[in-house]
């Protein structure tokens, strides 16, 4: 049984025990054939048993305190039950608060015992009164014994199942937010996916017909505003192509991240004729996709910046798998830039997509040593 179990039904038993002790001193207080002082101690018992309950017992019972705590209060309300039964036989009926009460404060073996001594209390004291009763309080203590006992198997019961209920409704709804999450995650592949296909249908195709059409209408591209032509064509298919990678899982189901990553500084070099070096270090892993496409679209990107502004000779990159983090560095040898003054778009979308999953995104440049850009991912 849980504290959250105790703390979620201690506030019916606080009622219930102080109904029944109430009533019970009431009863005794107004009893025919019992001195006045008998009855006023034995209300006065149960007076205490009820403070006590108030002020020591809820705090225990709402913090599942089966230990030494709990025994000791245990036995002094034993201890004031034995006196106003003493008393007054007629508080008998207070078991029915009394047991409940043990199951509450002491593990299910030491409840048991107590139940049995709380229940022999009228019959010993029957020893010492001679009240003619003692054959029927021992028929009854036994018959109590056993209800008390089998109810507190059940009230145990009742509480681990209502426990257990409470677990599987809780693996239930984080199952459910987790299939939530998952359909998120493929709606937006989805969309990624559907869009990548637009761009590839429309923008790519487009400028690879522009191309075609330019160059057949001259070859040799004497013309230099058609050879600019062409150019710009070719810069805005190889950004469209880089958006279709980015936008799209298709350009990591080909293979890994690395290989992706290698493939990019493949065509990197096939078309500036510069040499790009790729690199994997640590152990490779399996990434969240969100995680693989920013990464990818770091090095598409920095790749890109190389060949429009570094002027290099030579570019290199890094993916370096990390116990907790994984990082990119993308080098060059070229002109370098100031990266305080530098406000672009590629950047500025590089942050915008570091920040998405929770990396950092560091640039350093001069002229003397380069660029650097370096990505680190937690993951």
């Amino acid at each position: 049984m849980t504290p959250e179990a105790h703390i979620r039904y201690s506030q019916w038993w606080d009622v219930y025990f102080g109904i029944v002790a109430v009533i019970v001193a009431v009863a005794a207080l107004f009893a025919d054939g019992h001195d006045l002082w008998r009855r006023l101690i034995s209300a006065g018992a149960i007076a205490v048993m009820i403070v006590l309950h108030v002020t020591i017992g809820r705090h225990l019972v709402r913090h599942d305190a089966e230990d030494g705590r709990a025994l000791a209060l245990l036995l002094v309300q034993i201890a004031l039950f034995a006196v106003a039964v003493t008393a007054t036989p007629f508080t008998t009926w207070l078991l029915f608060a009394m047991i409940p009460m043990i199951f509450q404060l002491a593990p299910m073996r030491t409840a048991i015992v107590l139940v049995i001594v709380v229940n022999l209390i009228t019959p010993v004291v029957d020893l010492f009164t001679d009240h003619g009763m003692l054959r029927t309080d021992l028929v009854i203590a036994l018959i109590s014994s056993a209800a008390g006992i089998w109810l507190g198997f059940w009230i145990v019961r009742v509480i681990q199942q209502n426990v257990e209920r409470g677990q599987l409704i809780a693996d239930l709804e984080a199952t459910r937010a987790e299939v939530s999450r998952l359909s998120h995650e493929a709606g937006v592949a989805a969309e990624r996916a559907r869009l990548a296909g637009e761009i590839h249908d429309t923008l790519a195709q487009g400028f690879t017909s522009i191309i075609t059409l330019l160059q057949a209408a001259d070859p040799s591209l004497r013309d230099e505003r058609l050879a600019l032509a062409v150019r710009t064509a070719k810069e805005n298919l190889a950004e469209s192509r880089a958006l279709v990678a980015a936008l799209a899982p298709a350009a990591l189901s080909e293979g890994s991240l690395p290989d992706s990553v290698r493939r990019q500084a493949a065509r990197f070099s096939e078309v500036t004729g510069t040499p790009a070096v790729v690199r994997v270090t640590g152990d490779e892993r399996a990434l969240p996709t969100k995680v693989e496409v920013v990464l990818l679209r770091a090095a598409q990107e920095a790749l890109t910046n190389v060949r429009r502004h570094a002027g290099a000779r030579e570019a290199a990159v890094l993916l370096a798998y990390g116990p907790e983090s994984v990082r990119l560095v993308v080098r060059d040898d070229g002109c370098g830039f100031d990266p305080a003054a530098a406000d672009g778009f590629g950047l500025n979308g590089m942050r915008a997509r570091a920040d998405q999953v929770n990396g950092t995104l560091t640039v350093r440049s001069n002229p003397d040593t380069g660029t650097t850009i370096e990505l680190e991912v937690p993951a």
